[in-house]
């Protein structure tokens, strides 16, 4: 049976451990990082905590004393090594502001951490391509926190939900302009003539972790890589359309709407830096 760990301490995953005045639960009030554990290893792991800290920051959380980073790396640890997925496994980091009410003054950062075993085809390139569309009833807003990996996931659980009934793989989020921000579980990158664009962190993406590491390690190899404004034209017209996130590394895609890709470009860039990660 799965454990869990909340506020430092160990639980049966099926014990409750969460009040209904919860403000992650009321108001989505939190934030969360989804982190890839291999070999007993974070991968990763600077980036992530980065980006926490950064939002906890941001959302005014107040922090307790032994919230600290390497005492949460050897939680994590420690219950990957309970649920035995410490050589391959999928965790879930969520921190959220207490209990309370909306105007309640409680700002003591809570935080949950929960870990799954993971399938060894995460750690290989998708042999078949990602089909996608896009979801357009929902418009991501562009402002300060739209960066941030926030529990107020509705958009993306919305756009998850279209994606299932039209039975394609992923479903692209716009922002309030139209121009693509990102999809429900990972960054986009779009190749053409060479030329690799992601959308920028101003057109509301998450600021993802992968998608960071893959910019870096692109840009020193001499990659021609640009954060712009990407349309649903620029899919049209595009060589070669690949996802990021921490768990898949990259999933490259075979087909928007009537759109079809190759495959080339990514599998190049996916054997030079994602096959390479180690920590």
């Amino acid at each position: 049976m799965n454990s869990i760990c909340f506020n430092g301490k160990f639980f049966s995953a099926d014990e409750p451990v969460l009040l209904a005045s919860n403000r992650g639960y009321r108001y989505g009030d939190g934030l969360f990082e989804t982190m890839k554990v291999q070999q007993g290893n974070i991968l990763l792991a600077d980036y992530h905590f980065e980006r926490l800290y950064t939002g906890i920051a941001m959302l005014q959380f107040e922090m307790p004393r032994l919230f600290l980073r390497q005492r949460t790396e050897d939680e994590i640890l420690h219950l990957c090594k309970k649920n035995k997925c410490e050589q391959l496994g999928r965790v879930r980091l969520s921190v959220f502001r207490g209990n309370g009410g909306l105007y309640d003054e409680e700002k003591a950062l809570q935080y949950l951490i929960e870990c799954w075993p993971l399938n060894e085809s995460v750690s290989k390139l998708n042999e078949n391509g990602l089909v996608i569309d896009i979801y357009s009833e929902a418009e991501k807003s562009c402002d300060k926190f739209s960066n941030l990996k926030s529990a107020n996931f509705l958009p993306y659980s919305m756009a998850a939900l279209y994606a299932k009934e039209k039975k394609v793989n992923d479903c692209l989020v716009l922002n309030s302009t139209g121009s693509i921000a990102d999809s429900t579980i990972a960054n986009l990158f779009v190749i053409k003539n060479g030329i690799i664009v992601t959308p920028g962190l101003d057109e509301g993406c998450v600021n993802g972790v992968m998608r960071r590491h893959l910019l870096k390690e692109m840009q020193n190899a001499g990659y021609d890589t640009r954060e712009v404004t990407v349309s649903v034209n620029d899919l049209a017209n595009a060589d070669e359309v690949f996802l990021t996130n921490a768990i898949n590394g990259i999933r490259w895609v075979r087909q928007f709407r009537d759109k079809l890709y190759t495959n080339i470009k990514t599998t190049e860039i996916y054997n030079r830096f994602i096959k390479t990660i180690h920590t």
